[in-house]
């Protein structure tokens, strides 16, 4: 991650999704000192509403997918969640224009990769957030730029973002193989941090026997 934009992965709020601190962390430090401190005393909040957040969103039955036409899913033919029972199923939300989903794809990519043969399945979902981002033929064209081979739901009209009372670009949603919301995951992730590998623990608890 480039330095111009690391105090902006920091201090995504995923309780409104936006950014809260339009300054480079250096500069805020530095030269808006007050407004650093209120970046902090921002990212704290962010942390507690994320975790009161995972805590209202899981524990229950993953709702099904919505009915939706061939050319609304990219990769697969339309699918359902139920098809996928007895799978460890992640559910990716992201949007065409969400850097911080953009950069969690090689991470994605090779979970997908490494736990696919032992019934993991990832189903992307596209929640667009501004009406640009709704054309189907720029989301397959970002598919194959980001060399995505899992499913992937195009979710213009957020029926399914509402289903599950999302609010975060990018957000995990961890299911079981009986279909029930294990864990929500926020934020963007690489191989090897605190929170891909609290992902990947999970995975690993949920694939075994």
């Amino acid at each position: 991650m480039d330095s111009a934009n690391s105090i902006y992965a920091a201090t995504r709020d995923p309780c409104g999704g936006r950014w809260l601190c339009p300054l480079p962390l250096l500069d805020a430090m530095t030269r808006h000192t007050p407004f650093a401190a209120l970046c902090f005393l921002l990212l704290g909040l962010t942390a507690a509403c994320s975790s009161a957040a995972q805590q209202r969103q899981t524990g229950g039955p993953a709702p099904e997918f919505p009915p939706r036409s061939a050319a609304e899913w990219i990769n697969s033919a339309p699918i359902t969640l139920a098809s996928l029972r007895g799978n460890v199923v992640l559910l990716d939300f992201w949007t065409f224009e969400c850097w911080n989903c953009y950069r969690s794809f090689p991470w994605l990519n090779a979970l997908e990769a490494r736990f696919r043969d032992r019934g993991l399945k990832v189903v992307g979902v596209h929640t667009p957030e501004f009406a640009r981002e709704k054309v189907i033929a720029s989301i397959r064209e970002k598919v194959r730029e980001f060399k995505i081979s899992y499913p992937v739901m195009v979710d213009n009209d957020h029926a399914y973002w509402n289903a599950l009372g999302n609010q975060y670009w990018p957000a995990f949603y961890l299911i079981d193989r009986e279909g029930k919301l294990r864990a929500l995951y926020v934020g963007e992730t690489h191989a090897g941090d605190a929170q891909a590998r609290d992902i990947e623990a999970a995975v690993e608890k949920l694939l075994s026997p």
